[in-house]
This record gives structure tokens, sequence and C-alpha cells, in this order.
């Protein structure tokens, strides 16, 4: 099986041709960006000046040219001359405004939404990366972002300027000439049915583009990854062969869009240019028979094509801009989901006022973490439902199950990184969403590690780390054969697999003894060990539990499972039976 045909390479093509046709402006960029809502803003108001000084310049200048036609003298002249100089630098510098304003703007806006994509990613944690792989959304944030220099440093800008210029020059031909101003408005609707008519062509052409991108990028990304199995297996070689093949079915598309592009420019051009002509003959009739003065039928000529400049270069610059558009819908899908898995679907989180655990007869309050119909979806589909269960301090839990059956689900409602039914509670008090990770030591499937010195990355986080604390965190987690000088390289290189899940466990151990926390979730801690580190870590999740805390943990390893006091199954709840612990303290769990 080729790597490029995995799931996850396939993960990034969406199919939103049933979204409807691409917007000219999205409002979830102006009610995201507020830098987008800046530059519109501020362009209305430099494209007014920048109108004025055309519209100033073609009258300055006609009158200029009729007067020499007509042979004033050049002493009087010199006003109307001085008119069109001053008309000339004003739409320089007018025009400088807006490409300035437009290049900055550019640059704030990718630079918020880049800043609110990465909180997006980070509030969902893993489930961000359930939904789109990790080359998608690389690509997303990166050349995703990128490509909207396009649209919202040129595209934008020439709308802005569009929706200012077009009227303001029709009323004035309306003033100056009202038979021009009837032929403009009524020729000006080619321009936007022409633009329509393509934009329903190549809507299809412009998504496929971006996908076959992210596709592309997901796919490489899929393949470097899984280097080392393919050499062993001896098919790295079949992949080359792969990557060619999609490179070169992106260069084709790639092609196919630019040739329509540059068709459309055309047709928008030739669109202009007839309407311009059935303007320029009417005025030139009128002007033999007298029925016009040269200097307003020249007024006129010059001012025309101006009234569809604007329209013509926002089509052109649409279409150029296409894979920003088609980025930045992503890119806002990404936000606006908030990186959290279920989007619409999801059931929304918790939001009880705090409120106490009701203890069981006979017991003081020592519940560290208590589910009440706890319920979880992913995807659109209930993975959890309805769980009820209660832990007390001092207990090591295990839950169990098999792959889909909501284990990791479970952990990140608790850890408050997906939507959640139902109410959490730990140490007697529903916490918020937003709350949790500060309330509990965890550890995921992946370690995680940051690049510096063992000591630095187990006591990330603290503001004093503690020689002495990152010893005993090293030896809870059975990794007290990693010396403490070990110098770590980014994403923890310099550490074997073993070692780095060790790394990651002494990392939750230290949080929970420098914090004095209550609860400590670690998911597949052991995975990567063999029976003996396995053994040396079981051995120090006991020890923090005899502590007083709680400590639960998602496995599939048998020894920890018989090490545990308490087991969670989730397969078992789910077919509808009970699974209780092996001691009088096993808390109730119910599958409604």
């Amino acid at each position: 099986m080729d790597v490029l045909d995995l799931p996850q390479a396939r993960h990034a093509r969406l199919d939103r041709r049933g979204g409807g046709a691409l917007k000219p402006l999205d409002p979830r960029l102006l009610r995201t960006a507020s830098a987008a809502r800046a530059l519109l803003a501020l362009g209305a108001v430099v494209g007014v000046a920048h109108t004025a000084s055309i519209v100033a310049f073609c009258w300055s200048a006609a009158g200029s040219i009729a007067a020499v036609i007509e042979g004033a003298p050049l002493d009087s002249m010199g006003m109307l001359v001085a008119a069109t100089a001053a008309s000339v630098i004003a739409r320089a510098l007018t025009q400088a405004a807006l490409d300035a304003l437009a290049a900055r703007g550019a640059a704030r806006v990718k630079s918020q939404l880049r800043r609110r994509a990465l909180e997006a990613i980070d509030r969902g944690g893993s489930s961000a990366l359930g939904r789109r792989s990790s080359g998608s959304l690389a690509t997303i944030i990166g050349p995703g972002l990128d490509a909207m220099d396009g649209y919202v440093g040129l595209y934008l800008p020439q709308l802005i300027l569009t929706a200012v210029a077009t009227p303001i020059v029709v009323g004035v031909l309306l003033v100056a000439d009202t038979a021009t101003g009837v032929a403009v408005m009524l020729t000006l609707p080619l321009i936007p049915v022409f633009m329509v008519l393509i934009g329903w062509a190549t809507q299809a052409m412009q998504r496929s583009q971006w996908e076959a991108l992210q596709s592309l990028s997901t796919g490489f990304l899929e393949v470097v990854r899984g280097l080392s199995t393919l050499t062993i297996f001896g098919r790295q070689h079949r992949q080359t062969a792969r990557i060619e093949a999609v490179t070169d079915a992106y260069r084709a598309r790639t092609m196919r869009v630019l040739r329509v592009s540059f068709l459309s420019s055309f047709a928008l051009e030739l669109a202009a240019s007839l309407s311009v002509a059935v303007v320029a003959v009417s005025v030139g009739v009128r002007l033999i028979d007298g029925a016009i003065p040269f200097a307003l039928g020249l007024f006129v000529l010059i001012l025309t094509p101006e009234a569809y400049l604007p329209l013509r270069l926002v089509g052109a610059r649409f279409h150029a801009a296409a894979d920003g558009i088609a980025a930045s819908d992503d890119v806002l899908d990404l936000i606006e989901g908030d990186g959290r898995e279920g989007g619409a679907d999801a059931p929304p989180a918790p939001t009880a006022p705090l409120a106490s655990a009701t203890p069981r007869d006979g017991e003081t309050h020592d519940v560290a973490l208590a589910l009440e119909g706890v319920g979880v979806a992913r995807g659109g589909r209930a993975v959890v439902s309805g769980l009820d269960a209660a832990w007390r301090r001092g207990t090591l839990v295990a839950i169990t199950g098999p792959s889909g059956a909501g284990k990791s689900s479970l952990v990140a409602a608790l850890l408050g990184l997906v939507p959640a039914e139902g109410r959490i509670v730990l140490a007697g008090r529903e916490v918020p969403a937003e709350e949790r990770l500060a309330r509990i030591a965890w550890a995921g499937q992946s370690p995680e590690l940051t690049a510096g010195s063992l000591e630095e990355v187990v006591a990330l986080g603290s503001e004093h780390p503690d020689p002495a604390l990152v010893a005993r965190a090293l030896a809870l987690a059975g990794a007290l054969d990693v010396p403490l000088t070990t110098v770590l390289g980014p994403a923890g290189q310099g550490l074997s697999g073993g070692q780095a899940q060790r790394a990651a466990i002494a990392r939750a151990a230290y949080r929970a003894l420098e914090r004095d926390l209550d609860t400590i979730v670690l998911d597949e801690p052991t995975s990567a060990l063999d029976a003996e580190a396995e053994g040396r870590v079981v051995a120090g999740l006991r020890s923090l539990a005899d502590e007083g805390r709680l400590v639960v943990v998602v496995t599939h390893r048998p020894a920890v499972v018989a090490a545990a006091d308490e087991v969670l199954d989730l397969a078992a709840i789910a077919a509808g039976s009970e699974r209780w612990g092996r001691d009088a303290r096993a808390p109730e769990v119910i599958a409604r």
C-alpha cells in the first residue's frame, strides 16, 4: 500500500461543493480579524480621496487639451496645468497610500489569523489532529495563510476601491452628461455578469487546486514519517514515483487554473472595451452635431474608462487570488470550529454552577474525581454515553477497552479539551472545562518533549525547578537510567521511545508533586516499555497512589490492569454490562 494512499493523506480533500459559490467577501473574516475591518474602513476613506483625484485629473486634463486645441493663450492655462499636475501627484500619493495600507493590512490579518488558528489547535489538542492530519494543518497555517497575500493584499483593497469609485464616477458622469451616464449604467452590469459566469465555471477547479496542494503536502509528510519503515521493507523507491505523479498532477492543475485566469481577464477586458466603444461612438456623433461642448465631451471620454477599470481589476484579482480565497475558507473553518471535535454537532460544554459531589453513605468527602452522566461525542458519534463513576484519593484506576471504545476521548473530556455532557467533579467541586488542566497532572500517548536538559524538560512550566524533586519524579517513572545531564534536541531527540515515554511520566509526576495535585491522568504510559521497565513504572504509580493521589491510567497492558485497584472497562459498559473494581471501594459505573 502506498503511503500517499493512506486515509490521512486523503483526509484533507473535504467535499465542499455543496457549500455554495466562493464568496467575494467572507463575513467571518471581518468577525475574526480586526485588521480586516480596519483595512476596509481606512481603505474606503483613502479610496474616496483617490477617486476624487481621478475625477480632478480627467477634468483638468480635458480642459487643458481643449484650451490648447481651441487656441487659448498659454498664460491663461496656468491654473489648468497646475491643477492637472496636482491631481497627478494626488493620484500617485493616494495609490501609494492604498498599496501601503494593503500590504500592512495583509500582514496584520495573516498574523491575527495565524495566532487564532494556533490557539484553536492548542485548545483542540489531539481532537484537532483527529479531524485533520498534521500535514493539512501545516499547509493551512503555512502556505495557506501566505496565499492570502493575494486575497487580502490585492483583492480586498480593489474590492473596496470598486465599491467606492464606481458609484462616484457614474454619478459624476450622470451630472456631466446624462446620456453618457445612462449608457455606462446600462453596459456596466455586463462585467459583473461575466465575473459570475466565470466564477461558476472555475469554482470547482479552484477548490480542487487548493485540495491538491493539501494532499501533496500531507502525502509528503506521511512519506517522511514512514520512511524508516518503508526502507525496512524495501518500498522506499516506489514512493519516489508516487510523489512525482502527485506533483505532476498538481503542476497540471496549476496550468489549468492559470489558463482560466488569463481567459477570464481577456473576457473582462473585451466587455469593458466594447462598453467604452459604445460611449465613444455616442460622444463622437454628438460632437460632430455640436450637441455637446468639446471640453465636456473630452472629459466624459477620459473619465468613462475609469468607471469600468475598478470592476475589471476586481474580477482579475478575484481569480488571481483564488488560492487565497480557498485557503481563507479552511483557515476560518479551523478557527470558528475552535479546534474542537464535532463542530456544531458536538455536545455543549457543561455550564452548571460549581457544586459539591454527593459522597456515598458512611464516607467522608475524599472523592478526587466523580463523573455524573458524562457523555462524549467524536465526529458526530457518541463514544461514551451516560457514564457515572466516583474514585477516591489513594486509588490506582485502569481504564481499558479496545481501540475506538472512547478511552482517549474520555481523557480529553476530563482535561477539558473536548466538549462533554454531564458533570465532571474534582475534589468535590464541578470545575469548568477551561480550568481542569490546572487541576490535573497528565501525560498523553505521545511524549511531546521539548528541547533542553532533562531537568528542564521534566520541570517544564515550573518557575523554580527543584533538582531533588526532578530526581524523585524520574525515580517514580523508572527513568533513573537516564542521566540528569542528558540534553535533548527538538521534540525530545536523544532519547529512545521508551525513555521519552518515561520522561513524560516523570514530567506529570513532577507537576503533581510540586503543585500538590490530587489527580494524575496517564494515557498509555507503558505502551513502548518492556516488562522490566513497565514494572518499575507501575511501582512508581502505586507509590503516587499510596501517597493519597488518584492515578488514572488508560492502558491495554495486562500488568497495569493487574496492579490497578479498580478497572473501568468501556467495552463492557458499551455492551450494557457492569464491571466493578476488585475491592469494596469500587465505583459505581452505569451505562444508561
